[in-house]
């Protein structure tokens, strides 16, 4: 379930917000008269998400890679590799 607290809240109870963040691993969504203003999570929670965003967006290109035709035989990628360090 969402944890929901107002601008005010985040204003006057910083450290509670943010001890909840870190404690907890999930954002605080904040609001601003009522509506939905802003996510407020810990920098780990937050790169966490931004290195499974990149990591999605590799499968991906590597989906398309495989949809397009673009791949190698496994034996090929590797004695490729294999050739390059013993330069």
């Amino acid at each position: 379930m969402p944890h929901i607290r107002s601008s005010a809240d985040l204003r006057n109870n910083y450290n509670e917000i943010s001890t909840f963040c870190h404690e907890y691993a999930e954002p605080v969504f904040i609001t601003k008269n009522g509506r939905g203003d802003l996510a407020v999570m810990s920098i780990e929670t937050y790169e966490h998400l931004a290195s499974r965003f990149e990591l999605y967006g590799l499968i991906r290109e590597g989906l398309d890679d495989v949809a397009a035709g673009r791949t190698q035989p496994a034996g090929e990628v590797i004695a490729d590799i294999r050739s390059r360090l013993q330069l």
